[in-house]
This record gives structure tokens, sequence and C-alpha cells, in this order.
């Protein structure tokens, strides 16, 4: 069976790719939810932030959105801990999700266990 990783690359505002790769994931993992992998990098670590105010420039919330994996019994969710640490961000920021720190070697490595990836 395909092991598919959705790896989000884009911040929360000013882009669709995000709201439309969590449209993927969702309708992908009811299909094959043990074969999914979610993986976070650059401005795309900054979808699990809570606390965001999109209205203030007239944007739709969505991200709260993501704490939906937990229901979809999607756990294999990682995030790179360089691209955090580029944002002055760490494990002590409200994160929405709890998701597993790579640093970046150790994350492109993981996403090698997928044989299909698409990127948001």
């Amino acid at each position: 069976m395909n092991r598919i990783a959705f790896v989000f690359t884009h911040g929360p505002h000013g882009i669709a790719a995000g709201r439309e790769g969590l449209d993927a994931l969702l309708a992908t993992s009811s299909l094959t939810e043990k074969n999914v992998g979610v993986f976070f990098i650059s401005d795309g670590i900054l979808l699990l932030l809570s606390h965001q105010q999109p209205a203030k420039i007239l944007a739709r919330d969505f991200v709260a959105t993501f704490s939906l994996l937990l229901l979809y019994d999607i756990d294999r969710i990682y995030l790179c801990a360089d691209s955090a640490a580029e944002r002055g961000l760490d494990a002590s920021a409200d994160w929405i999700l709890t998701p597993e720190w790579l640093l970046a070697l150790d994350w492109r490595e993981r996403l090698e266990d997928y044989n299909i990836v698409l990127t948001f």
C-alpha cells in the first residue's frame, strides 16, 4: 500500500495552500489513515500555532482545523526544528498539535519513508 506524505511549506495566510492541503489530507486519511505522514517545514510550521487572528487581515480561520488530525487518528506528524528555530520558536510555543520535532536532516530522512509526497 502507498505511504503518502503531506508536506506543508507555506504559512497560514496569503495563500490557500494550507487550507487546500488540509482538505486533501483529511479526505485521503479517511481511505489510508495508517499510511499518512504530515510534515511541516519552513513557514508551514506557522500553521500549527494557535491564537492567530486572521480576521484582522480579512482571512478565514482554518488553522484550528488542524486539530482534527487527532480525530482522524493521524499521529505521524513531524515539525522541522530548524525551521522553528529560524523563526524564534521552540516547543514551549502554543502549538495546536504535538508534532515530533526533527532536525532538518532527520526530517528529510523520515520523509524518504513515503513513496508519494504532496507539497502544499
